[in-house]
């Protein structure tokens, strides 16, 4: 949120059920979202009434050139399927100074079990969100500070956040607050996730 610029008009892609579109929103922006999922579409129309959310592909956005004041994705990267293609169409819908910021799993101790815990999960036939093979591609910061200067953005800033997993259950989750930003700042390769923020000039 502090890389967004006030009051801007913001397009979130992958926007899902619109819980960072909500905050887009309170915070005193625009929001438009595009999702794959129908479904979850529907629900970020509900949580954010004010926000224009359309089905489409982030590979083909389907708005015109300096289009956006920023354009955020919150743990949707690692399901794109050709990257590069997604950062060059960011980089058309936004305006001049605009920044794209993304936050997404990055590779790290515990993703790499991830092929293995999807394989488990299979054998043991659990059938449940978060168990099953979504294709997902992690990162490291050096590879997505080549696939934005590849793709011509300026002044990239990428670090490691998030040590603190949203789905680990209480107590656990709040031991996790307090060590994480120990963790971040000192033994960064524990954090789960990447954010990343490269403006177009």
């Amino acid at each position: 949120m502090s890389h967004l610029p006030e009051n801007g008009h913001i397009l979130d892609l992958g926007c899902g059920t619109g819980l960072f579109g909500n905050r887009v929103l309170e915070q005193g922006g625009s929001l438009a979202g595009i999702d794959i999922s129908n479904g979850m579409l529907k629900q970020a129309g509900i949580r954010c009434p004010e926000g224009d959310f359309i089905l489409g592909d982030v590979e083909a956005l389907p708005y015109a050139e300096a289009t956006f004041d920023a354009v955020t994705s919150i743990l949707a990267f690692s399901y794109f399927r050709n990257p590069d293609t997604v950062l060059r169409e960011v980089k058309r819908v936004l305006k001049p100074g605009g920044p794209f910021v993304i936050c997404t799993l990055g590779k790290n101790l515990f993703t790499r079990a991830v092929p293995a815990y999807y394989k488990f999960g299979e054998m043991v036939g659990v059938k449940k969100i978060g168990v099953g093979d979504f294709d997902e591609r992690y990162y490291n910061n050096a590879e997505l500070v080549v696939l934005f200067e590849d793709a011509g953005f300026e002044d990239i800033r990428c670090r490691r956040c998030s040590f603190a997993h949203i789905n680990l259950r209480e107590p656990v989750y709040n031991l996790f607050r307090k060590l994480e930003p120990f963790v971040e700042d000192h033994l960064p390769h524990f954090a789960y996730n990447i954010c990343i923020k490269g403006t177009k000039k």
